[in-house]
């Protein structure tokens, strides 16, 4: 008996070595490497010799502050207004160039807000690394809840008994078999600012009374215009392991629920959505990975415009530590983003495990 089930692991092991070692050698060491390059000034064809600075490039890179700037004021006391009536405040670089404040220097302005006669100001050290994590973070909270609810409703509506089901299977999943970056091409032509396919849509159901916008050219819509290519783009994918979930559900407990007299609500409370727990736990925590991977998107739609509105952390490390050649700062970025893949994993499974 022992000699069964110690021949039956090491054949296991046997199997699992050529996937354990792929593992290491492409994810487990590339970290150590990148974390030890985060602890130099690394930088591709330098004529300066590598040297070892700690985590002074952490420092530059998630350095933050909140300065209060109080108003301009004339002769009298009274608060100093422009032309168009807003209180004039000193310059941020007065503070951020003064050697009055050296723990302040090389910050600069990522946003404000008004509290009182006063202004709050955020500064940063490195602003486009915080547009990163902030529009990465966004990208997440939107695109993964909304792309596995439209993924479970399709999953829902495909998974019925009815003749030429499979056509709409097919139709749903054919986004995901298609290139990203084809995607994004064809996506950047249908967002078009003067002659788009959604501009002439739109246009066409106001009766002409929609004024063209060029989505991926303003702050206000380019991220937005690239979650829903996203949600789109990926749905197909997640509705499949919707789909593989629901038919692991013996029907006798729908039948049992009918018999119950249970509405279509109820079944779906009661019996449904029970059943596909563990499915939901792996949907939730593949979408996330996958939009916290967010590169293929913004550098073919946009290249991380217009002013910095579509950065990404994943498209932030390839920028610096490939076109910049600045692998220090790549290799920060990339351990900031595993550290944070890695602790939301952690939650995840904390908030889904069996209780």
């Amino acid at each position: 008996m022992a000699s069964k089930l110690t021949q039956s692991n090491g054949a296991g092991w046997a199997f699992a070595l050529p996937g354990f070692g792929l593992i290491a050698i492409f994810i487990v060491l590339p970290f150590f490497f990148a974390f030890a390059l985060s602890l130099t000034n690394q930088r591709l064809i330098s004529p300066n010799p590598t040297e070892f600075v700690g985590f002074e490039n952490y420092r530059d890179l998630m350095g933050l502050a909140v300065i209060t700037l109080e108003p301009e004021r004339d002769a009298d006391g009274n608060a100093i207004r422009d032309e168009d009536g807003e209180i004039a405040y000193p310059r941020v670089r007065t503070i951020t160039r003064s050697d009055d404040f050296p723990e302040y220097r090389g910050m600069r302005e990522w946003f404000r807000w008004q509290s009182g006669e006063n202004a709050r100001v955020v500064i940063a050290a490195d602003v486009v690394f915080m547009k990163a994590l902030r529009n990465t973070l966004l990208f997440v909270l939107v695109v993964a809840p909304v792309q596995a609810t439209i993924a479970l409703g399709l999953a829902l509506l495909i998974n019925q008994k009815i003749r030429g089901i499979n056509i709409f299977r097919t139709i749903y999943f054919m986004p995901v078999v298609v290139s990203i970056v084809v995607v994004s091409l064809l996506w950047r032509f249908i967002y078009d600012g003067s002659d788009g396919l959604l501009n002439n849509i739109l246009a066409g159901l106001t009766f002409g009374l929609f004024e063209p916008r060029d989505w991926l050219g303003e702050t206000s819509t380019a991220l937005g215009a690239i979650m829903a290519m996203s949600v789109w783009q990926g749905v197909g994918f997640h509705m499949v392991i919707w789909l593989s979930g629901l038919q692991t559900i013996s029907p006798t407990l729908y039948e049992a629920a009918e018999i119950e007299g249970a509405n279509k609500r109820q079944i779906f409370r009661y019996v449904t959505w029970p059943g596909l727990r563990n499915t939901a736990v792996l949907v939730l925590i593949v979408i996330t990975m996958q939009a916290f991977a967010l590169f293929a998107q913004v550098d073919v739609m946009t290249q991380g415009g217009p002013l910095d509105s579509t950065q990404s952390l994943v498209f932030q490390t390839v920028d610096r530590g490939y076109r910049k050649q600045d692998i220090s700062g790549g290799s920060v970025i990339s351990v900031v983003l595993f550290l944070i893949v890695l602790c939301i994993s952690l939650l995840q499974r904390w908030l889904t495990r069996d209780r």
